[in-house]
């Protein structure tokens, strides 16, 4: 027997639907979902643990996946089973954790796994944009303690219109492309890519995607009260000691407060403040910070965060000394690494990233194969972020889900800047040298440098920014070029990147509610002249990208042949083209394109590269009726010469000797030799032989008094001529049989 379902339909504004149902899948699970969108269906499960774990924090882990099986397919590779979460797997992740995160209680360290599948795929559905609905929607359905539900869309501006949840054929045509997060009363998370929009613009993108929000927020509440809503459970809460609380507070507060406003170096203020924190603990007798240590570290670390926060709101001062405008000192540097392709430095107070550039042909493409999309990129950015950056020592386990994000922001503020005719593959890597706040910034700062440095056209240059924002509900003060502290110590973080005409990419975290978009604005338009700023400061080192790549960087030129050549090219077993990549000392691919043969040839060695545009030429050569051409004799015949066309090497034609002069001639070496350059003009397909004919002497003047010879007749009996087939038939030979047959009957 089926169970009984619960379900929701939630309409957009197209008239396209959005289902939510529970009570049929997973039902062991504390709560468990299916979104359905079309054809596409996802299943989200959550579990939470019912004893606390032994940390101070939420051990949250949101885990998507997109299964092979839901578009029919098989995983690639030899065992032919999912494995590792795939780049845009991990940043749908991200997304979700970053709007879960915030909303469960700040004392709930219980293990908790959010798990989202997608189960069924539609082509005309972007799965990644259910996927927040579908984890909200489970924790509404279960017991664990979440303050309210969230909701996640795409929003995108297709034609001048915005759209919610588009396809990605949509998607293509779209100049904007952002996902919002958000409550029904907060807007809590943003990230996306424009194609320079302006500040109001993006806020009116951000707008829109939090109504649709709000309906799916509602659809959750009204399942959850259909399914019957979960009495939340009860967990053991932190302890809490308000005397303890006040006590840290009179003794530590000015202390911090006067650390904050010395303007110190991060490692300075670091020492500084622990030093303040052990005083702290000095007031506590050993049984006593044994008994209640975890609070005393808690209360500390709040009435640092108050200290610092109220310089800023009650002075406009901050850590390092700056006011909220201002930036730190930068200074950059470009070709500094003597072998890359390109490379940069940037600097910015205590942040620096070296950025450097690989110029490849399309066989160095990012491959991107998965359920929901296949295809390539041919520019992509790397980011590594090792633990010296921060003065850490820690194990190495890979690429992070942090380092995959930033990599991935700065690529969405590059990407749309590189000419979409743009020959070579380009890879871009950013290693993180110091960190003290928005290193991917500093990322796209170097990377947009060291673009320019490896003479990759730009269209425009690109900088980036962070921004932070503290507020206590009636002051508010908006703080550009964040440091590492203030990203945590702040109540919204975001990265704004952008041309001086407009941002190119966003990423925001709102941890306050009811932020209103004149701050927003406000805000972004901040962030605006800082961006303006830092771009000046690339400008001055490299005003516009190099015109030529690196002499020792790869040249790469491109040709098209006809598709049928394509085989004759590569050769039997690809022979041809091995050989010619050995010889030349280049790199050659080919792709078939719109019923073309696209070849690129890359290479440092300008005469390799003619060798394989000669060879293509040779290739695709196609003599013209009446043209001259110059050829060289490369071979002596009886009768006649054969010749290569000198600008199609390997293209040959037999010269007759009838056509090397208009006198007879006996021998050809009376007129040509082996390795003569001559002219010679092409007269089309000979009727008779079917075979292209050149002649020299068609550019010679005729002889005075020369007469042409007479055509021979066919007709004639006998003769040389006349031993053809067409006079040796059957017939015939008959005819002499029986004459033979006569004389002998005749002499018996």
């Amino acid at each position: 027997m089926i169970p009984k379902t619960f379900r929701e339909v939630i309409t957009l504004e197209d008239g396209r639907e959005i289902s939510i149902e529970t009570g049929k899948l997973a039902k062991q699970a504390h709560g468990s979902v299916v979104v359905q969108m079309g054809k596409a269906m996802l299943l989200c499960t959550v579990v939470s643990n019912y004893d606390a774990a032994d940390v101070d924090f939420l051990p949250l882990t949101v885990d998507y996946r997109e299964k092979f099986a839901a578009a029919g397919r098989y995983p690639g590779g030899f065992f032919k089973r999912e494995a590792r979460p795939s780049d845009d797997e991990v940043l749908t992740m991200r997304l979700v954790d970053r709007c879960l995160r915030p909303l469960f209680p700040k004392d709930y360290h219980s293990e908790t796994q959010v798990m989202i599948q997608l189960m069924s795929h539609d082509e005309e559905v972007m799965p990644d944009a259910l996927a927040g609905l579908a984890a909200s929607a489970a924790l509404q359905l279960s017991d664990i303690p979440f303050e309210t539900p969230i909701s996640e869309v795409r929003v995108a501006r297709v034609n001048g219109e915005f759209v919610i949840n588009p396809s990605r054929a949509q998607l293509e045509e779209a100049d904007i492309d952002m996902m919002v997060g958000a409550s029904a009363d907060s807007v809590m998370m943003v990230e996306g890519e424009m194609d320079e929009i302006s500040e109001e613009e993006m806020a009116d993108a951000i707008k829109f995607a939090h109504e649709a929000i709000k309906v799916q927020c509602e659809a959750q509440v009204k399942l959850a009260e259909a399914f019957g809503k979960k009495e939340t459970r009860e967990y053991e809460p932190e302890a809490e000691d308000e005397a303890l609380a006040a006590k840290i507070h009179e003794a530590a507060y000015q202390k911090c407060y006067d650390i904050a406003k010395q303007a110190s170096s991060k490692q300075d203020r670091g020492l500084a403040f622990s030093e303040v924190k052990d005083e702290v603990k000095a007031m506590f007798s050993e049984e006593e910070q044994e008994e209640l240590g975890g609070l005393i570290s808690k209360y500390f670390g709040k009435t640092q965060k108050e200290a610092v926060r109220n310089l800023t709101l009650d002075e406009g001062l901050r850590l390092d000394g700056r006011k909220t405008t201002d930036i730190r000192p930068i200074w950059c540097e470009v070709d500094y690494l003597p072998s890359t392709h390109g490379s940069s430095i940037f600097t910015r107070g205590e942040t620096q990233a070296l950025a450097t550039v690989t110029l490849g042909t399309s066989r160095e493409a990012n491959i991107i194969d998965l359920p929901t999309f296949q295809g390539e990129e041919r520019f992509y950015l790397h980011y590594n972020f090792p633990p010296f950056s921060t003065g850490e020592a820690r194990p190495i386990r890979g690429t992070s889900r942090r380092e995959v994000g930033h990599g991935n922001l700065a690529q969405r503020a590059l990407k749309r800047m590189i000419p979409e005719d743009f020959a070579y593959t380009v890879r871009v890597v950013s290693e993180v040298l110091e960190s003290n706040g928005s290193s991917s910034m500093a990322t796209v700062c170097a990377g947009t440098m060291a673009l320019m440095d490896a003479g990759v056209p730009l269209k425009k240059p690109v900088s980036g920014i962070a921004m932070g924002l503290i507020s206590d509900g009636d002051k508010y003060a908006v703080l550009s070029d964040i440091l590492g502290d203030e990203d945590h110590l702040g109540d919204m973080d975001f990265k704004v990147t952008g041309t001086e005409d407009g941002i190119t990419a966003c990423q925001m975290d709102i941890k306050i509610k009811g932020l209103s978009y004149e701050i927003l604005v406000k805000a972004l338009k901040q962030a605006r002249e800082g961006r303006l700023h830092i771009l000046k400061k690339l400008t001055d080192t490299i005003a516009q990208p190099n015109t030529d790549v690196k002499p020792h960087a790869p040249k790469i030129l491109t040709e098209t042949i006809p598709s049928d050549l394509i085989g004759a090219f590569i050769g039997p077993g690809g022979k041809n083209i091995q050989e010619l990549q050995k010889n030349s000392n280049t790199t050659i691919v080919i792709n078939e394109v719109d019923n073309k043969g696209v070849v690129e040839i890359l290479g440092t060695d300008p005469d390799g590269i003619e060798m394989v545009l000669a060879k293509i030429r040779s290739l695709i050569f196609k003599p013209e009726v009446g043209s001259v051409y110059e050829v060289k004799v490369i071979k002596m015949l009886d009768f006649g010469a054969v010749v290569e066309y000198t600008e199609a090497p390997g293209n040959e034609v037999l010269l007759h000797v009838s056509e090397l002069a208009w006198e007879r001639t006996d021998k050809v070496t009376d007129v040509v030799n082996l390795g003569d350059t001559l002219d010679v003009k092409y007269l089309g397909i000979d009727p008779k032989t079917r075979k292209d004919k050149v002649s020299r002497k068609a550019l010679l003047p005729k002889p005075e008094g020369y007469k042409e010879r007479p055509p021979r007749d066919d007709s004639r009996k006998g003769g040389r001529d006349n031993r053809g087939r067409d006079n040796r038939g059957r017939d015939n030979r008959n005819r002499d049989r029986d004459n033979r047959n006569d004389t002998k009957e005749s002499n018996e």
